[in-house]
């Protein structure tokens, strides 16, 4: 009996892993091209990469896509993408602020937990004790790596004109860092916030944009804290949709199409006309940016009515 598709393709990738043809760190053919390479559908690609995925001879890493993992071990792959950041030479002493990029690059590339005190040092050619004449241990690494994501994109100066417009600035350049550092929106803490100068800014200037508007002094805070939680949680989903972007070549449209049998499955079992209806209509698209905008909106809507009636 022939075999499966999917099990003839990992055969393949399998064969390249243990011949060398593909080294620990390398990147493996998306989703997308072993359904090129191959002439097979999207979901027995899923099934390849998930069968070498449980053999232990890949691994998905965020930013990246599926590379190989290096032999019997769950050490983190030194990565190509980490690699290209220039390396200090060993006999120079980094600076903070360049063992903070250093972390950054990483956690962007491999997740959070690939930042270790050693990882950096190794990324930087240097060795690990002489980070900690700049970095007291991992946790001030990630306060730092908070505070100098937030410190990308300064808040305007002058501000725009009108709360409103304020608020939507704040919120929109938080947005933005979290699409640019995935792993940002999981560490931030609301009711324990971290004592951070570039933080505290965009604290500052949603209090600032609220003054004087009627609202007492607790319905300011809660203003200011509410519109950084609506903006942190709408964000914690995008490291976890990496993840699965990258492990399975999908973006969630095409996973959502895949779902259909599973999803005519549960339709059988009961009267779900509203959620049919919705799922079937041409015009219903959602995605995390339009949650996220579709939330901002209505909190500024309700702050407006709130103001409009004297807090």
């Amino acid at each position: 009996m022939a075999a499966r598709p999917s099990a003839r393709i990992a055969r393949e990738i399998r064969r390249r892993i243990t011949s060398g043809e593909l080294r620990p760190g390398d990147r493996l053919p998306s989703t997308r091209q072993i359904t090129r390479e191959w002439g097979v559908a999207i979901a027995t690609a899923t099934r390849v990469l998930a069968t070498l995925r449980q053999e232990g001879l890949v691994r998905a890493v965020p930013g990246i896509g599926t590379v190989v993992t290096a032999p019997g071990a769950g050490a983190p792959v030194r990565l190509r993408a980490v690699e290209s950041h220039k390396p200090v030479a060993p006999d120079r002493d980094p600076s903070t602020e360049v063992i903070v990029a250093t972390a950054i690059g990483i956690a962007d590339s491999e997740g959070l937990a690939a930042v270790s005190m050693r990882r950096v040092a190794s990324a930087l050619r240097i060795p690990t004790m002489s980070l900690y004449r700049h970095v007291r241990a991992k946790e001030q690494l990630v306060l730092l790596m908070i505070d100098a994501a937030f410190g990308e994109e300064p808040l305007p100066d002058p501000p725009p004109l009108g709360w409103r417009a304020q608020l939507e600035t704040a919120a929109h350049i938080q947005w933005g860092l979290y699409k640019k550092h995935p792993w940002l929106a999981p560490v931030i803490s609301i009711m324990r916030p971290q004592v951070l100068p570039n933080g505290i800014r965009h604290t500052e200037w949603a209090l600032r944009a609220v003054d004087g508007l009627g609202l007492d002094v607790n319905t300011g805070l809660h203003v200011a804290v509410a519109l950084v939680s609506l903006v942190r949680g709408a964000a914690t989903n995008m490291e976890a949709e990496a993840e699965a972007r990258m492990e399975t070549g999908l973006n969630s449209d095409e996973w959502l199409r895949l779902q259909e049998p599973e999803m005519a499955k549960a339709f059988a079992t009961g009267p779900y006309p509203h959620l049919e209806c919705v799922i079937s209509h041409p015009e219903a698209d959602m995605d995390l940016d339009s949650l996220f905008e579709f939330g901002l909106a209505r909190f500024l809507d309700g702050v407006e009515a709130m103001i409009n009636r004297g807090g």
